[in-house]
């Protein structure tokens, strides 16, 4: 649902507005593309981090995600983004798929214009080894440098066991969330790959 954010949004107020019965709720999630805008609970308090997106939030902070992100143009994977959601390998099979490897290559030139580095986050959640083999071979193929970039899992730590200071946000029960809560310590905004395969 990363790839259409109003969905998103609509499937996350569905699922605050099925919660009762509760005073903290705790969205483990980043911005998203301002998925999280407009989102209330009438009854529950609630927390998410104070960060653009997922990768931030993998990487352990903004800061870390914007110095990485500075040295050269990153495409980021992780297990979970090649195993259960549209990712770029898959996008480049389709593309060769429905347009032959010639175009397919060309196309993403094209998107990946400004990336020249793939970069594995490693959490330290799982052995990244395990899928190394595929994450080199999709850089080889997309003409990208490979590179495993150490991670963080002390941001999810954080939220689920506090303290929620300036790295969060916190809105009270009933109150909507605004930009003014999404805007703090936010990042340049940076280039989205969006699915080709619609």
């Amino acid at each position: 649902m990363h790839l259409y954010t109003d969905t998103l949004n609509k499937r996350l107020q569905q699922e605050l507005d099925r919660i009762t019965n509760v005073e903290r709720i705790l969205l483990a999630f980043g911005y998203c593309g301002n998925s999280l805008l407009g989102l209330t609970s009438s009854g529950a308090q609630l927390v998410f981090p104070c960060v653009d997106d997922c990768i931030s939030l993998l990487l352990g902070s903004q800061h870390a995600r914007k110095k990485i992100s500075e040295e050269i143009g990153t495409y980021y994977l992780t297990k979970g983004w090649l195993e259960f959601e549209s990712n770029i390998w898959q996008e480049y099979q389709y593309a060769v798929k429905r347009y032959g490897k010639e175009k397919a290559e060309r196309l993403f030139r094209q998107i990946l214009n400004h990336y020249h580095r793939l970069a594995v986050i490693d959490t330290g959640a799982y052995a990244v080894s395990d899928f190394l083999e595929l994450t080199k071979k999709i850089a080889d193929t997309l003409k990208l440098a490979h590179q495993v970039i150490p991670g963080s899992t002390n941001y999810l730590k954080k939220l689920l066991t506090g303290p929620w200071d300036d790295e969060f946000v916190i809105i009270p029960p009933g109150e909507i969330v605004t930009l003014t809560h999404l805007c703090h310590d936010t990042t340049e905004p940076l280039l989205q790959i969006t699915s080709i395969s619609q």
